[in-house]
């Protein structure tokens, strides 16, 4: 295949400083002679720093999972852009399934944070993605549209070179449910067409849509076939060498 992917490891809430720093070490031996794709992982806040100094200057970036709505200030709990910048952040993860239907975010508060982030210089990798009940509505399209709309309001089109969207239908996170191939080119080819109905062919030709949802080194390749699939946002397979290197290695 002679695209470049863009392959992200979403560890979410797991592993000590010890065992993200192995992991991490044990990618950037393993990836470092692969040029051809983009690589992320995307520890939680307390391992940022550890697992920044094991990959800096690698081809491994270093993304975080969530950040502050707000520059800084007396928000306690909260995690600001100017901290993640401070940690050699490049890209952040914003509205995640488990952000939006566990904690509640709403797309006016992931537009603002999305906003934010690039304002800093940050990449985004923008989630969206349907529940179950609303695939079995018929919704899909409506839900995935008004995620995009609504999380890229008042996106400059020069800002899109910064925006990657991670398709995750949320009922097949973590579920060992996977969407086949055919279901997620379509959904991918949809996006496509929203980004272009916003932004431009051109803006919508280059944009790298990902699929996250349960993918595994068994069903990595299929996915990555699909013409609309320019990468995967893993979750639990990204959490051992074992099973996210045979997906970063995929090609």
């Amino acid at each position: 295949m002679s695209r470049n992917y863009y392959i992200a490891g979403n560890w979410k809430m797991h592993m000590t400083r010890q065992q993200a720093a192995e992991l991490a070490q044990a990618l950037v031996n393993e990836l470092r002679d692969v040029s051809k794709h983009r690589y992320l992982i995307a520890p939680s806040f307390t391992l940022l720093e550890t697992v920044s100094a094991v990959i800096e200057g690698t081809n491994i970036r270093l993304g975080a999972q969530n950040c502050s709505p707000e520059e800084q200030g007396a928000h306690t709990g909260e995690v600001s852009v100017l901290q993640l910048k401070d940690l050699g952040v490049q890209t952040i993860i914003l509205g995640h399934s488990e952000r939006r239907h566990s904690y509640k975010e709403d797309d006016e508060l992931i537009n603002k944070k999305v906003k934010l982030a690039l304002k800093h210089g940050f990449e985004v990798i923008l989630c969206i993605g349907e529940l179950l009940e609303e695939r079995e509505a018929g919704k899909v399209e409506e839900v995935c549209e008004t995620q995009i709309v609504k999380g890229l309001e008042g996106v400059k089109a020069s800002d899109l070179s910064s925006i990657v969207i991670a398709y995750e239908p949320v009922w097949a996170i973590g579920t060992g449910k996977t969407a086949t191939p055919e279901d997620a080119e379509a959904v991918h080819a949809f996006v496509r067409k929203v980004i272009e109905r916003l932004y431009g062919e051109d803006i919508a030709s280059k944009i790298i849509i990902q699929y996250g949802g349960s993918v595994k080194p068994d069903n990595v390749k299929e996915l990555m076939a699909m013409e609309n699939i320019g990468g995967a946002l893993v979750g639990g397979a990204s959490l051992k060498i074992d099973s996210f290197l045979p997906i970063a290695r995929f090609s």
